[in-house]
């Protein structure tokens, strides 16, 4: 593994000497437009392998994408590498059917410490809740991006993750599957944490267990989703879902195409970079 082909793999060119916030945000932007969150190996009938290794070479070498548990842990390495002072965590995501969070842990993080503050770097959520940039882990503050208002509130040790919802404007409304919630006044729960540092391996039984497991929403559908300079594109099923965010004043543009087979392999390698080696069932 070498982290100069990590950086081709990002089309990342700028200096990286020091391990400074500046660095993290830049990296952590190349990172999250280039690399899609994407579960498209459980729908072609690939295992998806928890160690370094593979995950570098499916990511870096074959230029897919991953989840959660591969994209941070991937990006994990690349800021030890660098001389960051960096963990990984471990979160439980809110499922707005059921109004609550998981009962396991199904999600990772990193947290990285620079000069004594403490930032939240989280490359694998995907979709409209993926920040753009690292966020202070401070509780009750506002911290507004492109994507919108990030939050974290902190309540005896547990750590709570939310953003402040804006309004899609669909030219063309009809039937979307973008994944939405139901309105809970505007502050979306995205998941909970405590700063308890973990392992990769704490995470093999989750990797399993999601892989086989036909409830979860990662088996239902086939995911692909990628942050672009001004918004995102998420391919659900047949479904290409392309927003631009604040569009207008607190509203985000969406557009929404069905697509047909064919056109979803081509959408994967023109829209998102990525050529699977099996095919695909979406």
């Amino acid at each position: 593994m070498n982290i100069q082909e990590y950086f081709g793999r990002i089309s990342y060119n700028k200096p990286h000497k020091d391990a400074d916030l500046q660095t993290l945000t830049a990296i952590f932007q190349h990172h999250i437009q280039t690399i899609p969150f994407e579960n498209l190996s459980m729908h072609c009938g690939e295992a998806i392998e928890l160690d370094l290794q593979s995950t570098y070479n499916k990511i870096v070498r074959k230029k897919r994408g991953g989840w959660c548990l591969e994209i941070n842990h991937l990006l994990f390495w690349a800021l030890q590498e660098l001389g960051y002072d960096v963990c990984i965590l471990g979160a439980h995501s809110y499922d707005p059917a059921e109004k609550g969070y998981t009962a396991e842990i199904n999600h990772s993080l990193l947290k990285v410490v620079i000069k004594g503050d403490s930032y939240i770097v989280d490359a694998g959520f995907g979709g409209a809740y993926q920040t753009w940039q690292p966020l202070m882990l401070i509780s009750g503050k506002d911290q507004p991006q492109v994507p919108g208002i990030f939050r974290y509130m902190e309540d005896n040790g547990t750590w709570y993750f939310e953003k402040v919802k804006r309004k899609h404007y669909i030219p063309e409304p009809g039937h979307t599957d973008f994944p939405d919630t139901p309105e809970l006044g505007n502050i979306r729960k995205i998941y909970k944490f405590t700063l308890e540092p973990r392992q990769i391996d704490d995470f093999q039984e989750l990797n399993a267990y999601l892989q086989v497991a036909p409830d979860n929403i990662l088996q239902k559908k086939s995911i692909c989703t990628l942050q672009t300079t001004n918004g995102l594109l998420a391919l659900v099923g047949w479904t290409l879902t392309e927003m631009k965010y604040n569009y207008m004043e607190d509203m985000d543009l969406v557009n929404i195409t069905t697509l047909t087979d064919e056109e979803v392999e081509k959408t994967l390698k023109d829209k998102f970079g990525i050529v699977l080696e099996n095919k695909l069932v979406p």
